[in-house]
């Protein structure tokens, strides 16, 4: 088995107020602003063994393709998970919750073909070590697929929002920091970036109506042969 231990002495995360709100309000948010056909998309074609971080309280496990043959889920916010455990009873593939975080997930390396973050890279304490993490589970030529959202284009409002990420909005929304800059992020980290595309989502997890997200593919190479 790939997994480490399905066990940590202690919370890695915990926001229980906002675990509630988000609990609570997150699958309305998602009905009224069609995340539902943002996260088919993000899912669609997966096969194998997949690994997502951040899994919150479960929404994407409903929209896993049938190909998917095993998901290991990683949320450290109690409550959260707890949700997340009960809609993984319901989900249509095999999904595994287990605590962790983002900087040391708890499986072994290259035992994945993709992984996925929703939402969830404004949030990590060390977006390089989640990142450099997710590679090294990745095995070699695999998918991340992410749907994240980032700094504004205008000035002003980017303005806004690196204000925002120096005030108590990372307290109040779970530690979220609306100026991250993913696609930057994923390039840094040794990704290659596949297709992708820029859309606006209104009322949802995503702090600032007017920030983008971005949803889409990238890869982590392939090693390079050595020579003999």
């Amino acid at each position: 088995m790939p997994l480490r231990s399905t066990r940590t002495p202690h919370d890695a995360v915990h926001h229980p107020v906002f675990a509630r709100f988000y609990g609570k309000f997150s699958p309305i948010m998602d009905e009224r602003a069609g995340i539902g056909a943002h996260r088919d998309e993000l899912l669609a074609g997966l096969s194998g063994r997949v690994i997502e971080i951040g899994a919150g309280n479960g929404l994407n496990f409903a929209h896993y393709p049938g190909s998917v043959s095993e998901v290991v889920a990683i949320e450290p916010e109690r409550r959260l998970r707890l949700m997340a455990a009960e809609a993984a009873v319901r989900a249509g593939v095999p999904v595994d919750v287990v605590p962790g975080a983002a900087e040391a997930l708890p499986v072994k390396s290259e035992a994945f073909d993709a992984a996925v973050v929703s939402l969830v890279l404004c949030s990590v304490r060390d977006v390089r070590r989640s990142l450099a993490e997710l590679r090294r589970v990745l095995r070699p030529g695999g998918q991340l697929r992410f749907f994240e959202h980032g700094l504004a284009e205008g000035p002003a409002l980017a303005s806004v929002q690196r204000a925002l990420d120096h005030t108590v909005w990372p307290l109040l929304f779970g530690g979220c920091h609306t100026s991250r800059d993913p696609l930057a992020a994923l390039t840094e980290a040794g990704f290659e970036l596949g297709s992708y595309r820029r859309l606006k989502v209104p009322q949802t997890r995503v702090p600032t109506p007017s920030s983008p997200c971005f949803l889409g593919t990238a890869v982590r190479p392939a090693e390079p042969e050595l020579r003999r």
